[in-house]
């Protein structure tokens, strides 16, 4: 990317239910996209109302009981923000596979707990961006990954990672990492 120094993070939410605010973001992982994806964040967050959806729920392999041991969120959210400042060049990039929801709830708890969020206004989808490589809008991504896709938000985080390495290296994507 022309322009500036950025810092891609590719980023992995699971909540129990649709939305941010009635529901919660029950854990968040992330990792900085650079040569031997070391850089990683996890971390489990206390939910913020008593809505859930069991079948969401499940999905995170979680129960109802277990995330309400996990931390507070604003203090997850903090430290965050602090990993993110912390390893940057540049601007934050917030790249994930399922943008949508991931930046909805993301984004969300930055500015509801700490009033403003490191990534800025905008994100990156990785699945519309190899599309767009590939020039086909039925074509996916996902066969690139070399991490099982395991429903824990740091595994999907560092497999979709691979993948956008895999397209640097292997496809001639032109990003600076």
């Amino acid at each position: 990317m022309k322009g500036g120094t950025v810092s891609y993070f590719l980023t992995d939410v699971e909540a129990d239910g649709p939305i941010p605010g009635d529901f919660s973001m029950i854990s968040i992982g992330c990792v900085m996209v650079r040569s031997g994806l070391d850089i990683r964040f996890s971390a489990n967050l206390r939910p913020i109302s008593d809505k859930y959806i069991e079948e969401a729920l499940s999905v995170s392999g979680k129960t109802r009981a277990e995330t309400l041991l996990a931390e507070e969120p604003k203090q997850v959210m903090q430290k965050f923000a602090n990993w993110i400042a912390a390893n940057k060049k540049g601007n934050a990039v917030f790249v994930s596979d399922n943008n949508g929801f991931d930046w909805m709830f993301t984004c969300w708890y930055f500015h509801h707990f700490l009033g403003s969020n490191p990534f800025g206004y905008s994100s990156i989808n990785l699945g519309s961006l190899y599309k767009g490589m590939v020039k086909s809008t039925s074509k996916n991504f996902k066969h690139l990954r070399i991490t099982a896709h395991t429903h824990d938000p740091l595994d999907d985080a560092l497999g979709n990672a691979e993948a956008l390495l895999r397209m640097k290296q292997e496809m001639g994507l032109e990003i600076d990492l």
